[in-house]
C-alpha cells in the first residue's frame, strides 16, 4: 500500500512540475516573447521544482517580466502551489483559462526580458544553481487570480497574473 502512495505522489510531482513549466512556456510565447531563456537549463528547473514539490517546501513559482534597461517590472505571473487539496485522482491543466487571461493581459514589449523565481519555505533542501533571489516591486500593479489551473491527485497550482493599474 505504501509503495502505491509513494508512486502516486511521485507521479503527481512530475505531472505538476512539468505542467508548471509548460504553462510558463505558453505564457511567454503567447505574450510575444522568445521562450529560449526558459527552455535553457530545463533540467535544472525541473530538478528544483521536483525537489521542492517532493519536500513540500515550494510555495510559489514566479515569472517576472521586466525592462532590461530600467530593471522595472513589466508584468508577472505566479503559480501558487497547493498541497493536499481534496483531489479525486484526476489530473488536468486548464490551458484555455491561461490562454484567455494572456490575451486579456496583452502582449509585453518585444525587448522585455524575464526570469523564473521559486519561492520556498525556510529549510528547503539545496538544489545546485538555485539560491535566494530578490523580487521586483509590484507597486502600481494589481493581482488577478485565475484559481486552480493545474491538478493531480491533490497536488496542484493556482495561477495569477499582475497587470499595471490603469
Amino acid at each position: 500500500m505504501t509503495s502505491v502512495a509513494v508512486y502516486s505522489y511521485t507521479y503527481s510531482v512530475t505531472y505538476v512540475a512539468d505542467n508548471i513549466l509548460k504553462s510558463f512556456k505558453d505564457i511567454i510565447r503567447l505574450s510575444g516573447l522568445d521562450p529560449t531563456n526558459l527552455v535553457q537549463d530545463w533540467d535544472s528547473k525541473m530538478l528544483a521544482l521536483k525537489t521542492w514539490l517532493t519536500s513540500g517546501h515550494l510555495e510559489k513559482v514566479v515569472l517576472e517580466v521586466f525592462d532590461p534597461v530600467t530593471d522595472k517590472l513589466v508584468g508577472r505571473w505566479d503559480i501558487d502551489v497547493v498541497y493536499g487539496a481534496a483531489g479525486d485522482g484526476s489530473f488536468w491543466t486548464d490551458t484555455e483559462q491561461i490562454t484567455y487571461h494572456i490575451r486579456k493581459a496583452g502582449l509585453w514589449p518585444s525587448q522585455a526580458a524575464y526570469c523564473l523565481l521559486m519561492h520556498n519555505k525556510p529549510g528547503r533542501p539545496d538544489v545546485p544553481g538555485w539560491g535566494p533571489a530578490k523580487y521586483r516591486s509590484t507597486e502600481g500593479f494589481t493581482r488577478h487570480s485565475l484559481g486552480s489551473t493545474i491538478e493531480h491527485n491533490g497536488l496542484g497550482g493556482s495561477a495569477a497574473y499582475w497587470r499595471k493599474i490603469a
